[in-house]
């Protein structure tokens, strides 16, 4: 479990310079410079997943049960993680209108695939986890958000095009996420038989 929160910490603390502590990312700038900053900053994120999947993986043979989530839950959190794909894709087809309108939908996804996760999940290891991403993605939305009250930028107006790719784009990622065993192949669950 040690594992489990250091990685999440690392993974998680490197993540918030940006939104939460911008002075000590420009002070990690200063002292390395871009390139190497963004070396450390690389370097931790990978020590941070490496340690934070192991201890995951670790946790899971030996699960400490908090509760048990009603079977229905898993449907729930198939229909949010829908959400959660379409929301990724977002951030990444330019001139969409969800982006437009929402401007941070990476955060936003993280947060859904979080809060999926944790409905359908009742171990120890489970609300570590999905819980340190959800809170995480809140504080980060939040001063994001606050960002962007004091920006003189508007962002640009989406176009339905664009937003219906993202939405097919994502959905088809979901189905071979939830059908075409992704999940199964990356987490060693298939979501699919668990909430039929």
């Amino acid at each position: 479990m040690l594992q489990l929160l250091i990685g999440l910490a690392l993974f998680l603390g490197i993540h918030s310079l940006q939104s939460l502590a911008p002075q000590m990312r420009q002070n990690g700038i200063d002292r390395w410079g871009a390139l190497g900053f963004k070396a450390v900053y690389a370097a931790v994120s990978v020590l941070g997943l490496y340690l934070l999947v192991q201890g995951y993986g670790q946790a899971r043979l030996d699960p400490v049960v908090l509760w048990t989530p009603p079977r229905g839950m898993q449907h729930a959190t198939i229909l949010l993680m829908w959400l959660s794909m379409v929301l990724l894709l977002a951030s990444y087809v330019p001139g969409n209108q969800i982006k437009s309108k929402l401007r941070h939908p990476m955060t936003l996804s993280v947060k859904v695939w979080a809060l999926g996760h944790l409905l359908s999940n009742g171990n120890l290891a489970d609300v570590l986890l999905f819980g340190g991403f959800l809170v995480w993605a809140v504080l980060v939305f939040r001063a994001a958000r606050k960002r962007d009250r004091h920006s003189l930028h508007s962002a640009p107006e989406g176009k339905l095009k664009s937003t219906l790719i993202t939405v097919v784009v994502g959905t088809g990622l979901w189905a071979a996420f939830l059908m075409g065993g992704l999940h199964l192949w990356l987490v060693g669950v298939m979501p699919f038989t668990r909430a039929g």
